[in-house]
């Protein structure tokens, strides 16, 4: 085998801006940049300008981060001892430190979705009867594509299934698009039509189409402008922050399309995965991630990814026995046929 460059499968956030991004970054801060508090930065406003219209929204807000902007969606949406729906493994119960009860101040029902996805049924099922003794359902919140379900997508019909429930239930719908480009480039969706249905989004622009930073809460613009000052109370106020919200902009404009070759990536490991006895399950592999299962009797999904370490490749293990790979685009044809080569020889 070749020798290679480090292998980093642990996770698309691990994604350096290329030359071309940082050429764009350089030129948007002649001039441009300004205090985001005061909603004078160009590039942040012409970054939330873009982003809402390709969502088909009226309003969008940069934030440092997906949890930030998820936190907020939550906070709005609910009243203290209310109750959020969601998946049992969705970030933001599982990944969030506990910031729906400790911004919130809600409770939570998780449920076991089918690889992170849930049903209408399911849901409708889930929703608290009104009753003195019971917290409030207020909110629902599906994450798309679904991390722990190893990079699984909601079908629209299923989206449209779980808003008629809410809207009959007076339930709210915010979607943790943190992958959620990755979704609708494997799904061939534009994203006006999935934005309808939901009543906010957050958008994470330093995942696959690595950008160095932040994400963007969709909604509409009175949602929004509450929003801002929630960001503000979180401490999430930027001043120019322009030098990172152009990494955004030019993710949009260059890194969309491209999602497709890491999907492909994905695809072509999986199967090279799937011819070993040691590795006894793989989770459909819909999106960039894949997710599989070792056999125990060989070795723990810790004691696989250290080995892996000595072979220059660098993964999670996400539980005693699976193991994440997480493909991105600095993942290249180079390293893809290492890890062929590689897998093929274990």
């Amino acid at each position: 085998m070749a020798q290679v460059d480090i292998v980093d499968l642990r996770s698309d956030t691990v994604t350096k801006p290329s030359l071309g991004m940082l050429n764009f970054i350089m030129q948007s801060c002649k001039g441009y940049l300004g205090d985001d508090v005061f909603g004078e930065d160009q590039t942040v406003n012409q970054l939330e300008d873009k982003i809402s219209k390709i969502f088909g929204v009226e309003d969008a807000l940069y934030c440092p981060s997906g949890t930030m902007s998820n936190q907020i969606a939550i906070k709005l949406h609910t009243e203290p001892g209310d109750e959020v729906i969601c998946d049992q493994n969705s970030h933001v119960y599982q990944y969030e430190v506990g910031g729906i009860a400790v911004h919130s101040h809600c409770s939570v029902k998780p449920l076991d979705g089918l690889y992170g996805i849930l049903n209408a049924q399911q849901i409708e099922n889930a929703i608290q009867p009104i009753d003195i003794h019971r917290t409030v359902s207020s909110l629902v919140v599906l994450e798309n594509t679904h991390n722990r379900g190893g990079g699984s997508v909601y079908k629209l019909n299923d989206i449209k299934k779980i808003e008629t429930v809410c809207k009959k239930n007076k339930l709210r719908l915010h979607l943790d698009g943190a992958r959620i480009f990755n979704a609708l480039v494997a799904q061939n969706e534009n994203p006006k039509t999935l934005a309808k249905y939901f009543d906010s989004i957050s958008v994470c622009f330093s995942k696959g189409l690595g950008a160095p930073v932040g994400s963007a809460l969709l909604g509409s613009k009175k949602f929004i402008e509450k929003g801002r000052k929630i960001r503000k109370q979180f401490g999430g106020g930027m001043r120019q922050a322009g030098i990172i919200a152009a990494g955004a902009l030019y993710a949009i404009e260059h890194n969309i399309e491209r999602l497709k070759t890491d999907h492909q990536n994905a695809s072509i490991i999986a199967k090279e995965l799937n011819t070993k006895p040691f590795i006894t399950n793989i989770y459909p592999v819909e999106t960039n991630i894949i997710i599989f299962e070792i056999d125990e009797k060989h070795a723990s999904a810790a004691e696989f990814t250290k080995f892996l370490k000595t072979k220059r490749i660098l993964a999670f293990p996400i539980s005693k026995n699976k193991v994440r790979f997480v493909f991105h685009l600095d993942i290249t044809k180079e390293h893809i046929q290492y890890l062929k080569d590689f897998i093929k020889n274990l």
